[in-house]
């Protein structure tokens, strides 16, 4: 299959483990497009790309069930724009993506406030 990559590539590419990459393989989350014919992992731009997109729901705290919501809500948007139902769902994570990057700011702040305040003694 002509522009795939074995899991090794695909780790550096995505920082993600290769634990990791298998774990979300065995629960469905993100599984190779293809395997060799000795079951090596075959996987594509796109998968790297669905790869990219749950490695930066990580920090944000999503759950692995709540990646897989996003993704399903993304793939059934590819497969119709219009779809009423996906695009409320994934509205609804962008505002908890919202709230939770909100949150994160202020604990950024306070952090930024509590290492003035060490300095300044």
């Amino acid at each position: 299959m002509a522009g795939t990559m074995h899991i090794g590539e695909v780790s550096e590419r995505t920082q993600l483990s290769l634990r990791t990459l298998r774990h979300y393989d065995e629960i469905g989350l993100a599984s190779p497009s293809d395997r060799t014919a000795g079951g090596f992992r075959l996987y594509t731009e796109t998968d790297v790309d669905r790869l990219l997109l749950i490695r930066r729901m990580k920090p944000l705290g999503f759950s692995l069930e709540q990646m897989g919501e996003v993704l399903a809500a993304r793939d059934a948007l590819e497969r119709d724009p219009r779809d009423p139902a996906a695009r409320a769902a994934l509205e609804t994570f962008v505002v908890d993506a919202q709230e939770r990057r909100q949150k994160l700011a202020r604990q950024l702040e306070a952090a930024d406030e509590l290492i003035s305040r060490l300095r300044a003694v």
